[in-house]
């Protein structure tokens, strides 16, 4: 009778011993497998289940080999097992999506026998932010680098003695001025990105005449259009009203109707319009470019991406107009949109709350 009582204490202790293991494994974010010396997973917390197991299978008892497979785990598992050392590997696993883990295996000891946890840290967010940052610094160093060699091939000129030749010294002076302003633009909308992504940017939401931004923006970039042969056509009603920060969405369709001038056909046209609809309002911006081919159409609101690097030299720009339009959209609770047919032009839609 006491060796039944004994056996089964000993049993209760167990559940219990596991109950408290699972429970601490469930409290980490990280997706952390525990494996016996047999290679069998004997316990997965629920991070390890949404990452590794096919639903709706559970992963206790299965062979390590059917959850991950790759062998660089394995390998990692072994070693720890044989020699009782902590191990440390990197993997890349694709499923949905490829993920990168750093993988850090130790050796524990449960109910007398050896076993060994491994913790999987997901870095594949980490990697893709470094990989953002490096993408960000090369862009960067490349449009600054552009307008400053020109202005200092220029001043050099002019210390050479051009800044005597009258008739090209303010032509020379011209180049520099464009050149700089190229860079303070490019400084003031890096600014302008960096404050709205940190949330440092509030908005004044209240009713305001859609129309009358409209033909304010028509009216600065008159000239511009005027240039390129391009006609403007407002087509929002006079009535029209929306439910906007007035100054943010002046400078999200100033950005969208500036491109439709830039990238334009010669002699084409530009043309707002509105269109309110259950619970939204749609402001379009559309022109009779080009357009865009769809691969391209997926990336154009990412920092710096250029679909012609050689042509938006030519017309201006700093690269970043598109980011700054879609950060503010979202924070008004909204989101732009873009269509485009090749050959017929491109649509910008800028879509807010009611």
């Amino acid at each position: 009778m006491a060796s039944s009582f004994t056996t089964e204490t000993e049993l209760a202790g167990a559940d219990t011993s596991r109950g408290i293991l699972q429970g601490l494994l469930d409290a980490s974010r990280e997706s952390i497998l525990v494996v016996d010396l047999s290679m069998r997973i004997t316990a997965a917390n629920a991070a390890a289940h949404e990452a590794f197991a096919r639903n709706p299978d559970i992963l206790h008892e299965k062979r390590l080999a059917e959850v991950i497979r790759d062998p660089a785990v394995h390998d990692g598992f072994q070693q720890t097992l044989n020699e009782a050392r902590p191990t440390d590997i990197r993997i890349e696993l694709t499923g949905f999506e490829k993920r990168t883990y750093d993988v850090h295996i130790a050796p524990i000891e449960l109910e007398g026998q050896g076993h060994a946890i491994a913790v999987f840290y997901d870095m594949t967010q980490i990697e893709r932010l470094e990989r953002v940052r490096q993408e960000f610094l090369s862009n960067i160093s490349h449009e600054l680098r552009t307008p400053l060699t020109s202005i200092l091939v220029y001043v050099e000129t002019m210390e050479d003695g051009a800044i005597d030749d009258r008739e090209n010294n303010r032509r020379f002076l011209g180049v520099i001025r464009r050149n700089a302003e190229r860079m303070n633009s490019l400084i003031a909308d890096i600014s302008e990105l960096s404050l709205i992504e940190t949330g440092n940017v509030s908005i004044d939401v209240r009713e305001a005449s859609l129309a009358n931004i409209v033909d304010d923006i028509f009216a600065a970039l008159s000239s511009k259009a005027a240039a390129r042969g391009v006609r403007l056509r407002n087509e929002v009603d006079s009535l029209s009203r929306v439910g906007a920060d007035p100054v943010r969405l002046e400078q999200m369709l100033t950005n969208l109707i500036d491109n439709a001038i830039k990238f334009n056909r010669e002699n084409g046209t530009v043309t707002v319009s509105f269109s309110p609809s259950a619970g939204k309002t749609l402001i379009s911006v559309a022109d009779t470019g080009e357009g865009i081919v769809p691969e391209n159409l997926q990336r154009i609101f990412e920092r710096f991406y250029r679909i012609d690097r050689g042509r938006t030299r030519n017309v201006g720009g700093t690269g970043l107009g598109l980011a700054i339009v879609k950060h503010l959209a979202r924070l008004h609770g909204g989101d732009v949109l873009v269509a485009s047919t090749l050959g017929r032009g491109t649509t910008f839609s800028i879509e807010l709350p009611l």
